[in-house]
C-alpha cells in the first residue's frame, strides 16, 4: 500500500455532485461539464446511472474513453480495501479522478469518504464542487434553526428502538434548540411519519421535504398536531425529515 508523502503529484480528485431527481439536471452547475473533460477515471456508486448522467451533461462524451470503478462501501471491508488500493494506484499514475455518488454530494450521506481520506493521506489536491444536497436544501427551506443542526442519518428499523430514538432526538432538540435531520428508505416513509406523529409532542415542528428539485417537490413545516390533520402519502418518494422541539 502506498505511503503518504509531503510531495504532491499532479492528480486532482474532483467531488462531483449529481441531481437529486432525474428531472433536476438544471441544478448542476455548468462548470461540471468542463471538470468531466479533465478526468480520466471515475469512481461511482452506480456505473449505469453515472454514465447516463455524464452523457446528459456532455453529449459528445465518449464513455469508453474513461476508466470506471465502483465506490467502496464502508460496510463491505473486503471490497472497500480493493477499491481503495485501485484508487491509490490511479493517483500514483498521475490521473485525475472524479467521484460521483447516486444523488447529491459524495461523502455527505453518500459513499466516497474512504477514497477522500486516502487522497488526503497521499497529499493529493481535492476539489469539492458545488451542487444540490438534500440535507442543506431541506434545512434552508424548513424555517428551523440553521445555526445549530445535526444530521442523524437513518433511524432504527425496530419499532421500539425507533420510538426510543425519536424521543431522544426530540429531547435533545428541546434542550439545545437543535434541528434534527434524518432520512428513511422511501418505502418506509409512511411508517416513519406514523411513528413521529404518535411519539412526538403536539407542539414539536416537523418539516417534510420530498422529491427535492423534482416536478412534484413538497416542502412543508407543520406542528405534529397539524400534521395529524393532513398526513401526506410519501410511499416510495425520496424524502428528508427535520424536527425542532
Amino acid at each position: 500500500m502506498s505511503k503518504s508523502t509531503d510531495k504532491k503529484n499532479s492528480s486532482v480528485v474532483f467531488l462531483i455532485p449529481s441531481p437529486l431527481h432525474e428531472s433536476g439536471i438544471n441544478s448542476i452547475h455548468p462548470e461540471i461539464k468542463d471538470i468531466i473533460g479533465r478526468c480520466q477515471v471515475f469512481f461511482v456508486e452506480n456505473e449505469r446511472s453515472a454514465r447516463r448522467y455524464l452523457k446528459q451533461l456532455r453529449r459528445e462524451l465518449i464513455i469508453d474513453d474513461y476508466e470506471w470503478y465502483l465506490l467502496p462501501m464502508a460496510s463491505k471491508t473486503t471490497d472497500s480495501a480493493a477499491a481503495v488500493e485501485i484508487f491509490r494506484k490511479k493517483i500514483e499514475e498521475g490521473k485525475n479522478i472524479g467521484i460521483i455518488s447516486e444523488a447529491g454530494c459524495p461523502g455527505v450521506a453518500d459513499p466516497g469518504q474512504l477514497l477522500i481520506a486516502a487522497a488526503h493521506e497521499m497529499n493529493i489536491t481535492i476539489k469539492p464542487l458545488a451542487g444540490p444536497s438534500s440535507i442543506l436544501l431541506a434545512l434552508m427551506a424548513s424555517g428551523m434553526n440553521g445555526q445549530h443542526f445535526r444530521f442523524c442519518g437513518y433511524l432504527p428499523i425496530n419499532p421500539a428502538e425507533r420510538i426510543k430514538s425519536i424521543k431522544e432526538l426530540e429531547a435533545e432538540s428541546a434542550k439545545k434548540n437543535c434541528t434534527q435531520i434524518f432520512i428513511e428508505t422511501p418505502y418506509r416513509n409512511n411508517q416513519l411519519i406514523e411513528a413521529l406523529l404518535k411519539t412526538c409532542r403536539p407542539s414539536t415542528r416537523i418539516c417534510i421535504a420530498a422529491a427535492l428539485t423534482g416536478p412534484h417537490e413538497l416542502i412543508k413545516t407543520k406542528s405534529v398536531n397539524e400534521w395529524k390533520k393532513e398526513k401526506p402519502d410519501l410511499h416510495k418518494q425520496p424524502a428528508l425529515f427535520c424536527l425542532l422541539a
